[in-house]
């Protein structure tokens, strides 16, 4: 039961008495490759290499599974497959806990303490209060039965929440206010020279057009919310920032063809808006302000749509490219590594070859010498738009690597054996009935055999070696809540998402019988994941 792992079949004790250890070796689980250490001899809690030290008691936070992100004008973010379901070992050895009497009978009480203490050093008298027994740590409002973590409830990076349209929350990132400011400024000094009667309140026409430019946006990544609820896809929030937007799919598409469809219908949708705004500019004058704004809302949508059909990861059209090769190979994994190789080489051309076009005039302005202001801001930009090509690219492939060993994460095969004991049994004797069974961990069970609590880990080390027999293990238990009770069959994602629902840093392990089948640790499925993360595919 320690946090730095170690090996051991996770099993509760049978009804004849604790099952013979097991014999060390190297550990078979993905979550650890160090030897088993016996219970209540753990060092303190780890500490991440560059990050600050973490209370011992502290729930670890199961680290969260990516999300599929399908974002606007410039950036896109790839998302995962759903994880196949995992085979079970064929090793289900479980056994009841012990008797009611047979607990009894081996079970000293520790309100009548032997007459002599183990150790001179300790009288009796000096013996600490019972420690409170600690409550199960969660936040965080209902949602299907179990609660959701703070981190579910808060908005992305700090943003406004603007609405929820279908149910799914649209927030402004602090970004998109810079970039507002931005497009007001550059399309006023247009104004400008296009309307220059309008003098200063060009710049209120020019805010109008920056909030009615992301106003399309939105429409833009509402196509690709409404497709992904059509297809049963959970969608967390949609979120306006910097160059553009991003709708954060939980879940990856079924099937290539539904991938195909829910990466169309953004810029499909772009398509007809500019179509509308087009419709719109014949029935005014060219030279007022609703013609002006109608012309360059119809001109951004057709940038925005053309610009995600390209063909490279994050873009929609990349991920268009990736059902189609996800379709002729049959393998989801052949399609990212393709769509995201197309965008890399996507990114260096735009570095290079956007400056090149601008100064040409190929994109519809005048010709321009190299050198001056308008060089270096089309380098600038140029450079922006391949860095966040490049890395979406890269977070593409690194998505899909995740994906290919996510299923490893299996809480039958990281769970951690177990020995049920009563509240009042002494913590020595308990880690001594643990250490002769091969066990790394305690549960708290009532006088039938119903698991009521677990011991913390944590807990256990706080405890000095000649204070343990002074101290009952009811008094450094964490109360069972419905959240931490978890099937013995999750796997992948969906062992991540029962986690995360419920924070905390051990959870009872069962059969679908109900029957205890061990004690897994959020410390074990933490690392588990930070391998799967770091093998190679």
């Amino acid at each position: 039961m320690d946090e730095s792992g170690g090996s051991g079949r996770p099993q509760s004790d049978g009804a004849d008495g604790p099952r013979p250890a097991e014999p060390h070796g190297p550990h078979h689980t993905p979550g650890s490759q160090e030897p088993t250490r016996p219970i209540g001899t753990a060092e303190g809690p780890e500490r991440p290499a560059d990050g600050p030290t973490r209370p011992a008691d502290e729930p670890r936070r199961p680290a969260e599974p990516p999300r599929d992100e399908h974002t606007t004008s410039l950036t896109k973010t790839p998302g995962t497959d759903t994880p196949s379901a995992e085979t079970p070992r064929t090793d289900t050895r479980r056994a009841e806990p012990p008797s009611a009497e047979t607990l009894r009978t081996e079970t000293p009480r520790t309100e009548t303490p032997p007459t002599e203490t183990p150790h001179a050093e300790t009288p009796r008298e000096e013996r600490p209060a019972e420690p409170p027994r600690p409550r199960a740590a969660y936040s965080g409002r209902p949602g299907k039965g179990t609660p959701v973590p703070p981190k579910a409830q808060k908005g992305p990076g700090g943003g406004l929440l603007m609405g929820k349209p279908f149910g799914v929350p649209v927030y402004v990132a602090p970004s998109w206010f810079l970039v507002a400011a931005l497009i007001t400024w550059v399309f006023g000094n247009q104004l400008d020279r296009v309307l220059p009667e309008l003098g200063g309140a060009r710049y209120l026409v020019s805010l109008f057009f920056a909030v009615a430019f992301y106003a399309s946006v939105l429409v833009h990544e509402l196509a690709h919310t409404v497709a992904a609820l059509r297809f049963k896809l959970p969608v967390r929030r949609i979120q306006l920032q910097f160059f553009g937007g991003v709708s954060e799919i939980e879940k990856e598409s079924e099937t290539p063809g539904r991938e195909f469809v829910l990466a169309f219908v953004g810029p499909l949708l772009s398509l007809v808006l500019a179509g509308v705004f087009y419709a719109g500019m014949q029935a005014v004058d060219a030279g007022t302000v609703p013609g002006v704004l109608l012309a360059g809302l119809m001109i951004s949508n057709l940038i925005v749509a053309a610009f995600n059909l390209l063909p490279g990861l994050p873009l929609d059209g990349g991920r268009m490219l990736r059902a189609v090769v996800w379709k002729i190979t049959g393998k989801p994994m052949s399609g990212t590594v393709a769509a995201a190789w197309v965008g890399r080489a996507l990114a260096i051309s735009v570095l290079i070859g956007l400056p090149l076009l601008n100064q040409s005039g190929a994109l519809g302005g005048e010709a321009q010498d190299i050198g001056g202001m308008d060089t270096v801001t089309d380098a600038l930009l140029a450079a922006i738009l391949a860095a966040i090509i490049w890395t979406g690219a890269g977070n593409s492939l690194r998505m899909a690597r995740l994906r290919e060993h996510l299923p490893e994460l299996r809480a039958r095969t990281l769970t951690r054996r177990a020995v049920p004991v009563e509240s009042e049994t002494p913590l020595s004797e308990a880690l001594r009935r643990a250490n002769e069974a091969g066990a790394r961990a305690l549960v708290v069970v009532d006088t039938d055999g119903d698991p009521m609590a677990l011991v913390r880990e944590a807990a256990i080390v706080s405890v000095p070696q000649h204070r343990r027999p002074w101290v009952g293990v009811g008094g450094l238990a964490q109360d069972l809540t419905e959240g931490m009770r978890i099937s013995v069959e999750l796997a992948g994602e969906e062992l991540l998402d029962t986690l995360r629902a419920t924070p905390a840093t051990e959870y009872l392990v069962v059969e679908e019988s109900g029957e205890i089948y061990g004690v897994l640790s959020a410390a074990d499925v933490e690392r588990a994941f930070v391998k799967a993360m770091a093998r190679p595919t």
